[in-house]
């Protein structure tokens, strides 16, 4: 039976070759917007609607029928749809949202990550997949100096 491997041999080799060979589903262009970051977007059509498969990844804010910016807010891919005002849809793309990596550095401690932004001092950043003390420290740090710039913007 030395027929079998070769014939499994040969038959997981055209499987392999086609389907490299089959060109990918056209899915539209992917659009990439890095978390905590945004990004403008021109059209060429005027909008009406524009839908977010998933808000909790992208927030877009219209600031015009032409013009929109797109705000990474959680790693992840979505999807974004375009209506114009025939009500028809002239935009349908993916909408991938990463981390921000320029100018950061990540310290691993054995399973452990921290990351920091340095522009050029380090300082500890939130970002998703950290250690989950050095995360709700800085949160809990950032959240209290947002508080005192409020207060203080208030009190004018």
């Amino acid at each position: 039976m030395v027929l079998r491997p070769a014939l499994a041999a040969l038959i997981s080799n055209v499987l392999i070759f086609s389907l490299a060979s089959v060109p990918a589903l056209a899915a539209g262009p992917l659009i990439n917007v890095e978390m905590d970051q945004a990004k403008v977007i021109e059209l060429d059509k005027a909008a009406s609607t524009v839908i977010v498969g998933n808000p909790a990844i992208v927030d877009v804010q219209v600031l015009s029928s032409n013009r929109l910016v797109l705000t990474g807010k959680s790693s992840g891919i979505t999807n974004m749809v375009i209506l114009g005002e025939d009500g028809k849809p002239f935009i349908d793309e993916e909408v991938s949202v990463q981390s921000f990596e320029a100018n950061t550095v990540r310290v691993y401690r054995q399973a452990s990550r921290s990351t920091y932004a340095c522009t050029p001092k380090c300082v500890p950043t939130i970002t998703i997949g950290d250690n989950m003390e050095n995360f709700s420290s800085a949160a809990q740090q950032q959240t209290q100096r947002q508080n005192i710039i409020d207060q203080a913007a208030q009190s004018r």
